[in-house]
């Protein structure tokens, strides 16, 4: 049980301040800045492996290790938005993020750069805590379509950062992508600071008690288990695909570099256009219907990439319907498990995030050994296995009647 702190320790009188649309754009260019931080190694792997003479499957390891971190940050940081003032909270970390991107440039050994990236996955959890606070400080009437257009900003970070880094890292190395990237989180801090309004926290109690608190949700709530384990699955089969097509697009198949490879997140960038149609989809038909639609989109690209993969115009639709159909399950996704229980959204966001991005980071994993072994066609059995897993959690787990089909 929560405790009750003296009049003196607890926070005042909620008093919220006014989210103008400046601040909605900033918090969405953080959420995008500070997301991209785990994907910048993503088109840098091949060089990277050539630096510390290790194999593309070794490689790839840096890719799950800022995932591992970005997971564990949401697991053990980010319910910390409900007990800390998450301003505070929000600028500590991005400093911290400045520091292991410089640690990361500067890496003597693949074991310290891969350490680096474990805690740079931490401190890089800050688009988890904004987007609740953005949903508390927001208006009713006004809440879904600003969510959404962070939301925006993140999946957009999240695609232009294997773009950037791509570019960058072909003409100038992949050091000089994280020396940059930690300039930006720098900067990014000082505008924060500026601008970005404080935010007491309600829960009163201790960190125990906050994290006993997402196992009740867990326990309680079947829809979000269900939802955590579809999204496990669809960030799986993403991360399949990124985390192994820079080594597909070196190989005899293309003879392409980074910089290409970092021009696909550009054609990706159109999943995050698709974020708005999700959402109007999901209003209409409901959550379920949007995911499994979502879903179905993500099958039909891995079947093109398999079968189509190796001509570029193929590969190029397979992106565009793969980010698509990812982007709209998980947004849809994300809905039906804001809608479960208002008031508890942060640690619902927590408990979500946290099986999407394990998901990830299995699907990293997963990926890199399937290509040394199996290689192309491999990658796109795995993609598409992971997807019709997801698919069946979705149809079969649970009763539909118990699920909600409204957002929050």
């Amino acid at each position: 049980m929560p405790t009750v702190l003296p009049p003196s320790l607890a926070p005042g009188p909620a008093t919220k301040p006014r989210l103008d649309t400046a601040l909605v754009w900033l918090m969405a260019l953080t959420c995008g800045l500070v997301v991209a931080n785990i994907y910048y190694n993503q088109p840098l792997l091949a060089a990277i492996g050539r630096t510390f003479h290790v194999s593309d499957s070794r490689a790839s390891l840096i890719a799950t290790a800022t995932q591992v971190g970005y997971t564990l940050g949401m697991l053990l940081v980010v319910p910390l938005g409900d007990m800390l003032e998450r301003k505070r909270l929000i600028l500590w970390m991005i400093l911290g993020a400045a520091g292991c991107l410089g640690a990361a440039a500067l890496a003597p050994s693949f074991p310290m750069l891969a350490g680096a990236s474990v805690l740079l996955g931490i401190c890089s959890a800050v688009p988890q805590l904004l987007l609740p606070m953005a949903a508390h400080l927001a208006p009713e009437a006004d809440r879904g379509r600003i969510v959404g257009r962070i939301m925006s900003g993140l999946l957009i970070g999240i695609l232009l950062s294997r773009t950037v880094s791509g570019f960058v890292g072909a003409h100038l190395g992949w050091r000089v992508v994280f020396e940059g990237a930690a300039a930006l989180m720098l900067a990014l801090a000082a505008l924060l600071a500026w601008r970005l309004p404080q935010d007491q926290p309600h829960f009163t109690g201790t960190y125990a008690s906050l994290m006993r608190s997402l196992g009740t949700l867990v326990r309680e709530l079947p829809a979000l288990r269900r939802s955590a384990l579809v999204g496990a699955s669809i960030f799986a089969a993403f991360s399949v695909f990124w985390t192994t097509l820079t080594f597909y697009l070196e190989s005899p198949a293309y003879h392409y570099g980074s910089d290409v490879a970092g021009f696909f997140g550009l054609v990706g960038a159109m999943g995050a256009l698709a974020a708005p149609l999700a959402g109007g989809l999901a209003d209409r038909r409901g959550p379920r219907y949007a995911i499994t639609a979502g879903i179905a989109l993500a099958l039909a690209a891995y079947l093109l990439l398999g079968l189509a993969g190796g001509w570029l115009a193929g590969l190029v639709l397979g992106v565009i319907l793969l980010d698509v159909g990812v982007q709209s399950a998980h947004i849809s996704n994300q809905t039906l498990v804001f809608s479960l229980r208002p008031e508890a959204r942060s640690r619902l966001n927590t408990v979500y995030m946290t099986g999407y991005f394990t998901g990830g980071s299995l699907g990293s994993l997963a990926g890199g050994w399937t290509w040394m072994h199996f290689g192309w066609p491999g990658v796109c059995v795995l993609g598409g296995l992971f997807m019709a897993l997801a698919l069946a959690i979705h149809r079969s787990y649970g009763s539909p009647a118990a699920v909600p089909t409204t957002g929050a």
